[in-house]
């Protein structure tokens, strides 16, 4: 497994990105059927991982990926106290897919996702992209006990599914 020193912008001409599997069709799904095209909608932008090895026909297969978008929340529907902010919606990153190929999972792959998703989220923030933190709506369980690990997320306290990271906490990381 040689794997790419970093994530890309996805990019099908380049990318076997149609052979993804991480064991959960809906985000297998995504990738192949609509990352691409929301990232020219300018809905989202997703970024890959590639595996440098196990590439054929110049198209190399996708190890790991996530997507970014950007949303608004309520500082009432936050899950911790932000006394600061208006009462009218404030912008927030959105983590809105992270997944890791079943060929690359149990390897600590998932962990260097996330991390370089959040440090991406910081890196759009400091180019001016305004937002107080990083959003994500947890897929099931297993991907809740993922982010649980990592003892940084808060969860909403209408939805345990939905979960928050404030961009100072990003930032000491």
């Amino acid at each position: 497994m040689a794997l790419q020193s970093e994530f890309v912008a996805v990019d099908f001409t380049h990318q076997d990105v149609r052979r993804f599997r991480c064991g959960k069709p809906q985000m297998d799904a995504f990738l192949i059927r609509y990352a691409q095209k929301n990232t020219e909608l300018g809905i989202s932008k997703t970024w890959v991982l590639l595996d440098q090895d196990k590439g054929e026909k110049k198209k190399l297969p996708v190890a790991a990926y996530y997507t970014l978008a950007v949303g608004t929340v309520t500082r009432e529907t936050l899950p911790i106290n932000h006394t600061e902010l208006p009462s009218y919606p404030v912008p927030v990153t959105l983590l809105a897919r992270l997944a890791v190929s079943e060929d690359y999972q149990r390897r600590g792959l998932g962990g260097k996702t996330l991390v370089t998703a959040l440090r991406q989220a910081v890196s759009l923030k400091d180019r001016g992209l305004p937002s107080i933190g990083v959003v994500l709506d947890v897929l099931d369980q297993d991907a809740l006990n993922f982010y649980n690990h990592f003892q940084i997320f808060h969860c909403f306290s209408d939805n345990p599914m939905r979960l928050f990271v404030p961009m100072q906490v990003i930032q000491q990381l």
